[in-house]
């Protein structure tokens, strides 16, 4: 339990398969969690699981709820404007969490608030200019330049998975076809995986999903990958390199000293990230010619949105 002067804040992580909520000390110390299925399809149903969740970790401590969502969250409103994997629509997050709760809250971006946990507590701690990748569902990017955060002219940056790189690829949750995050996210990697059943109806990860092309999943492939499936490691090297490459386009623009790789496809570890890593360096203008911008994993793990939406809500609020 936290001390009774010590102010705490809840992180609210609102992503396309899971909600969790962090009640979290001004140090990035998670004191309590609580974790739900994200009911994607129901907006109604999403805020009511934020609000269930968060007073289930909710004391005398908290001053404040950070509520960090995988969409398009517009600055100054906290209102929710889009999200592609997820039903909600113009949505006002703070006022229905705020609301019902009774505690000063704010909305961010997901990988917006991640990349900020990464700067003061993480993996990104010295630097200036730092890229957050989040691999989850989908793609999403948070940006650190000069120190502060980069939100954009309305909040909406960072909203990296929503490239095109394959014209006339898979339709994405935003309406496109070809996003960067169809091909290189949890979403690849299980869409990859389902096909492998059908072709491959002997690989380890047919035998683990019992023939069936719905039971398989990210973890599943990844599981699959460890215990040395061809079939499965190929998925992830592919995915890897994709990932990598979109990673490396990013950096030629923003000119980063850091790049930090979070949520939850990462915890695929170097199954993933080795071929990530040598696609970056191929893919980067002129690596011999500029210093070395390390690709890291994100320390905070999956808990960097909720740990950093905390600490931006203890920064304003307290």
């Amino acid at each position: 339990m936290s001390a009774p002067h010590e102010r705490t804040a809840i992180g609210l992580d609102v992503g396309g398969t899971k909600t969790a909520a962090l009640r979290v000390r001004s140090d990035g110390t998670v004191v309590a969690r609580v974790q739900r299925p994200t009911p994607a399809d129901d907006e109604d149903a999403i805020c009511e699981g934020m609000v269930q969740v968060a007073r289930e970790v909710l004391d005398a401590s908290v001053a404040a709820i950070g509520i960090s969502a995988a969409g398009m969250v517009e600055a100054g409103t906290g209102i929710l404007r889009f999200a592609p994997n997820l039903a909600w629509r113009e949505a006002s997050l703070v006022e229905r969490v705020r609301d019902p709760l009774g505690v000063p809250t704010l909305a961010e971006n997901d990988n917006t608030a991640a990349v900020w946990g990464e700067v003061r507590i993480g993996a990104a701690q010295g630097y200036r200019h730092v890229l957050h990748v989040g691999v989850g569902t989908g793609i999403g990017g948070g940006i650190v330049l000069d120190g502060k955060l980069f939100r954009g002219a309305h909040g909406f940056a960072g909203e990296i998975g929503h490239v095109i790189v394959e014209p006339g690829g898979p339709l994405c949750g935003c309406g496109n076809h070809g996003c960067w995050e169809q091909v290189a996210s949890g979403t690849a990697i299980t869409r990859d995986g389902r096909a492998a059943v059908e072709r491959h109806t002997h690989s380890l990860i047919a035998e683990l999903a019992g023939g069936d092309p719905d039971a398989v999943t990210g973890e599943l492939v990844t599981e699959a990958a460890r215990r040395g499936d061809p079939t499965a490691l190929g998925i992830l090297m592919e995915v890897g390199y994709r990932l990598g490459e979109g990673i490396a386009g990013l950096v030629n623009v923003l000119d980063v000293e850091v790049v930090t790789v979070g949520g939850g496809a990462s915890e695929a570890g170097e199954l993933l990230m080795a071929p990530v890593r040598k696609a970056f360096t191929s893919a980067l203008e002129a690596p011999e010619h500029r210093p070395e911008v390390p690709v890291l994993d994100a320390a905070l793990g999956a808990d960097a949105s909720a740990v950093g939406a905390a600490i931006l809500a203890l920064d304003e609020h307290t």
